[in-house]
């Protein structure tokens, strides 16, 4: 079973870093190095691009915090419900 999962990682990982591949090696084959350089130059604005793009914000904090705290009360009765059943009778 533990081989399974390292499979699984080791396949995750490989998908998850392919992209950042297949860009290094289009320009690892330009001959010329100031077209090579340009064309790094160009993949590294574009990860940073990538990494620094604005997360997604709630557009009404007030909706947020009360859609919060009906999961919770909803959680509470759960857990109420769940602590009355009688276990084992």
């Amino acid at each position: 079973m533990p081989v399974k999962f390292a499979l699984a990682t080791l396949a995750a990982l490989a998908i998850s870093a392919a992209p950042a591949a297949a860009l290094e090696q289009n320009c690892r084959f330009i001959q010329a190095k100031a077209d090579r350089e340009a064309c790094y130059k160009k993949q590294e604005e574009e990860l940073a691009a990538k990494r620094n793009k604005p997360k997604p914000v709630a557009t009404d904090e007030s909706k947020s915090l009360e859609s919060l705290r009906q999961m919770r009360r909803d959680d509470d009765a759960v857990y109420r419900s769940i602590h009355g059943i009688c276990r084992g009778c």
